[in-house]
């Protein structure tokens, strides 16, 4: 087993673990406590120190399981990161968005379920456009005046968000160091201008999905039965977030990554993982799973070298089913408050 390797967060101080353990779409709703806090513990063991988790996932319910599953771990050695934004509590007026008042009393909150005084990094889950970008950035910077956040990052901005954020942020005395987008094999949508922009700036890419929801595991054939008990058979969440990928032309595309992996002696998984990490401006890559033995395996890809001619081989392979319009960034950010 290769030792875990660390990545400075952009251009800040901070150092993180360049695979990072998320718990969107496992803890609190997919997967039981127990195994939750089994994949936390087999996340540390094999040197991840860096956890990523937000207010949202399962209605608080994630960041609750993961404080109990940190309890007791030295907290210096650790860096968690939440996020904040969608809806939590009854989902009310004011339980959603980025204004002053839902990031004073969600900071708080997390902090209270973390079981810590303080967030390595918070993070604007989306961009609020209900909310004045200078009330959003003052009430920043007051959570980091106040120690309770000590870096501040932002999820799925596009690069004008992000021009506009990190030069408040500079006004205010304070750094956006991180950016947190969907980047894979399959989806590379912030390549074009978000991670310029960022790279310019000194904000970091903590990407979400490098596997796209399972699909670059191989795992999923085409024309073959789901498998059971896969993401894509689960009805709390899991399904409707991986259907996009289970078309044939897709999965086909998938499978033939496998002779590219074997050459280097990994999974397709662990190539996926790897190839994320080989692209400039990404700080980490965030892993999930349902099992100990998931985050075990997919750990091995911190480390692992990409030649360059298998690099091109990933492209040829994948072909036209890579998505790579960088409007579809924009879309990611609701143009009105869900509640």
């Amino acid at each position: 087993m290769r030792a875990m390797k660390f990545r400075h967060l952009g251009s800040s101080g901070l150092k993180i673990s360049e695979i990072t353990y998320g718990n969107w779409l496992t803890h609190g709703s997919q997967v039981e406590n127990d195994a939750a806090v089994a994949c936390v513990h087999a996340a540390l063991d094999v040197g991840i120190t860096t956890f990523d988790t937000a207010d949202a996932y399962a209605n608080t319910a994630a960041e609750t399981v993961l404080g109990r599953a940190l309890k007791g771990r030295r907290r210096e050695s650790l860096e968690i990161l939440t996020k904040v934004y969608f809806p939590t509590g009854p989902g009310g007026p004011n339980d959603t968005g980025l204004s002053r008042k839902h990031i004073t009393e969600s900071i708080d909150g997390s902090l209270r379920r973390l079981g810590t005084d303080h967030v390595d990094v918070y993070q604007a889950h989306r961009y609020d456009y209900a909310t004045p970008l200078e009330e959003t950035m003052q009430a920043f910077a007051d959570v980091v005046r106040q120690g309770k956040a000590l870096y501040i990052g932002v999820s799925e901005w596009t690069p004008e968000q992000l021009r506009a954020g990190a030069e408040l942020a500079r006004r205010l005395g304070f750094q956006l160091v991180s950016n947190q987008p969907e980047y894979s094999a399959l989806w590379r949508v912030v390549e074009a201008e978000v991670i310029p922009v960022s790279q310019e700036l000194g904000i970091g890419q903590v990407v979400f999905s490098p596997i796209a929801q399972g699909v670059l595991t191989g795992k999923y054939l085409p024309g073959g039965e789901l498998p059971a008990g896969s993401r894509a058979t689960d009805t709390k969440g899991g399904a409707d977030m991986i259907r996009r990928w289970l078309q044939d032309d897709v999965l086909t595309r998938v499978q033939a990554l496998k002779p590219v992996a074997a050459e280097l002696d990994l999974t397709i998984a662990q190539l996926s993982i790897a190839w994320v990490l080989q692209n400039e401006g990404v700080s980490a890559a965030i892993i999930g799973a349902s099992r100990p033995e998931q985050v075990t395996a997919n750990a091995r890809a911190s480390g692992v070298v990409i030649p360059p001619a298998l690099m091109q081989r990933i492209d040829d392979a994948l072909g036209d089913v890579v998505e790579r319009d960088p409007a579809r960034t924009a879309e990611r950010s609701p143009t009105a408050r869900l509640t």
